[in-house]
């Protein structure tokens, strides 16, 4: 099965507000990207609703402030001891952050005994401060002072982005914020990135990492039971809470959701995804478990609390029913009473009925009745049964107030309408934000959001359950065979066809996705024809093969194919093939658009109906 559902958990989450002038930039470094690395590592902070004031000139005392966050451990400097200087007394904000950028050589204070922590910093003086982090001094220098340092300066690719130009310029904040950025890439005195030395590696291509870094700098988990708020180092504001990928008000958080956080960006994110049913395995060994399994899904153990809680010295075991609370990896972040999973009750559609071995909790096992779910969230999950559903039953997980886990048939509730251009509405409903909905046919299944439905006109059956949340927006819904999007697309290269009657055989060979397969000597006569090809079921063993409808030569315009007077959507996951004579090769979508080829484009069915273009083959001119 492929899951379509947009995770973009974390790439969603990074916009942050900078209200700040289009300065100049790296042309392929955007300013919110530099932005955020430099406040993920707390180098810079903004204000309480998160402006970095970029426009603003740098003081000496916040400079060095900055320089100091980024060595390893700065930002746990405190305050200083004694008064470093006359003009930074003790109970400076900034004096012990000026102590440190003293004692380590990167800033010293002025002949008249005075630091002048309020004076506007210069370039030069910010440059010498940023390649003494990478550990160059006077010695490496030639010529008079700032000649050396900003030759250097220069030549380290620290000046990219930097719109102060001579070398007494104040620094604007967004300057500094630059300079810090150029400095994570720059070699130190050692030859290595300055980056290794706050724990992290360049990317292969030589950049910063920005997802990596993020995740790396990221705090937690923490669940959201009584005082949790304690131990998020800052008051979540509106626009920097994030719960499952969406932006949501800090009102929005939930019991036993699961929280990360960020102090330098100030930003959190949330995860309520939740998975309640019986302990099935514990692996490696219950005295050291890694991993836990249950409703059928095996889950890897996130942190130390969890995997006591799990263990022979904690409080659940193998034959318990619990509810694990999932963190933003997936991973179990901790485990709750099964009376916290209310909110995590799961829709979907039976797949499979068989007997299932579980644990007895006395070292035992017992044998019973199992149904294999396939829920709206595209995974599929394993339940104990009494009996009386079928393949094809759309039923509820219900957890009771005793905790019991039991399966609850429900009615089709069709629903009939065309979907809204920008996939918000159908009919009189609206589709909350992040609306769950699940697309099954031959026991295979899709999930994505409702922008997927843009333009399509629902009709019949092609609904078979929804609901409706608090607001009376549709929060979950199953489709019956809308999109198309469970199935595998590819070509078929070569049929032959050999025998009569009874005695007819039929070989098949055919590529998805680069991969070659062979069905030899098939009694099945499919009806198709070479090239594209839609197939149900397994891959190397399909259920049934079609031929896809072709749109005739056309030219790709971004995610849109154009053929005559018609325009086609391409599907997210469309399969370029270049053909040379009787030959498919994989290719992609850049080569195709990139000239010198005709092409043609096949599709499943019409887009009213949810079909996309899924194949396009591209013959050199």
């Amino acid at each position: 099965m492929k899951k379509r559902m947009l995770t973009a958990l974390l790439a969603a989450c990074l916009s942050l507000s900078l209200a700040a002038p289009a300065l100049a930039a790296p042309a392929s470094v955007s300013v919110d990207e530099v932005s955020r690395a430099v406040t993920a590592l707390g180098i810079m902070a903004g204000d309480e609703s998160g402006d970095l004031g970029l426009s603003r000139r740098v003081t000496r005392a916040e400079f060095v402030t900055m320089a100091i966050k980024a060595t390893p451990g700065g930002e746990q400097v405190g305050q200083a001891a004694t008064s470093p200087y006359p003009d930074v007394p003790r109970g400076h904000w900034a004096s012990g952050y000026v102590e440190a950028a003293v004692s380590r050589g990167l800033v010293s204070g002025y002949s008249d005994g005075t630091f002048r922590p309020a004076k506007e910093i210069g370039l030069a003086e910010g440059v010498t401060m940023a390649l003494a982090l990478l550990g160059y001094g006077p010695e490496d220098f030639s010529g008079a002072y700032p000649t050396g340092q900003m030759a250097m300066y220069h030549s380290l690719k620290l000046d990219r982005g930097v719109t102060a130009a001579d070398a007494a310029d104040p620094l604007t904040r967004q300057d500094a914020m630059y300079l810090f950025y150029n400095l994570l890439s720059a070699p130190t005195s050692e030859g290595t990135p300055y980056l290794n030395t706050l724990g992290y590696s360049l990317n292969d291509a030589g950049q910063v990492d920005l997802l990596t870094l993020v995740n790396g700098e990221m705090e937690g988990p923490v669940v959201v039971q009584g005082d949790w708020r304690a131990s998020i180092p800052f008051t979540p504001v509106q626009g920097k809470v994030y719960r499952d990928g969406a932006s949501v008000p800090p009102s929005a958080i939930q019991d036993y959701d699961v929280v990360y956080w960020n102090s330098g960006m100030e930003t959190l994110w949330v995860s309520s995804e939740k998975a309640t049913g019986t302990i099935q395995a514990l692996e490696p060994s219950s005295s050291s478990p890694t991993s836990v399994t249950v409703a059928g899904r095996t889950y890897e153990i996130e942190t130390s609390a969890a995997a006591y809680a799990l263990s022979d010295l904690g409080t659940y075991g193998l034959g318990d029913t619990v509810t694990l609370l999932l963190g933003r990896s997936g991973g179990v972040a901790a485990v709750a009473e099964v009376t916290a999973a209310s909110a995590s009750e799961r829709v979907g559609v039976v797949t499979q009925v068989s007997n299932a071995t579980y644990p007895d909790g006395s070292g035992g096992t017992y044998t019973a009745q199992a149904v294999t779910l396939l829920a709206t969230d595209g995974q599929t999950y394993q339940y104990q049964t009494r009996g009386g559903y079928r393949v094809g039953s759309v039923v509820r997980v219900v957890v009771s107030d005793q905790g019991e886990v039991s399966l609850r048939g429900l009615s089709s509730n069709s629903l009939t309408g065309k979907v809204s251009a920008d996939g918000t509405r159908v009919g009189d409903y609206t589709f909350a934000q992040g609306a769950t909905i699940l697309d099954v046919a031959d026991g295979q299944g899709a999930t994505f959001y409702s922008g997927r439905l843009a333009g399509v006109n629902l009709t019949g059956d092609m609904v078979r359950y929804y609901s409706l949340n608090s607001q009376g927006e549709i929060d979950q819904m199953i489709l019956n065979n809308v999109t198309g999007d469970m199935y595998q697309y590819g070509v078929l290269t070569r049929l032959e066809e050999f025998g009569t009657g009874l005695s007819r055989y039929y070989t098949y060979v055919y590529d998805v996705g680069g991969v070659s397969y062979t069905i030899p000597n098939s009694t099945t006569g499919f009806r198709v024809t070479t090239g594209p090809i839609q197939l149900t079921g397994e891959t190397a063993d399909p259920e049934r093969m079609y031929s896809l409808t072709s749109t005739g030569e056309g030219e790709i315009s971004g995610n849109r194919f154009t053929a005559g007077n018609r325009s086609y959507t391409l599907s997210d996951q469309v399969l370029v093939y270049e053909r040379r004579g009787s030959q498919y090769y994989l290719s992609s979508l850049a080569r195709a658009e990139s000239g010198g080829f005709t092409l043609t484009a096949w599709y499943d069915k019409a887009e009213s109906e949810g079909g996309r273009i899924r194949v396009i083959v591209a013959r050199a001119d």
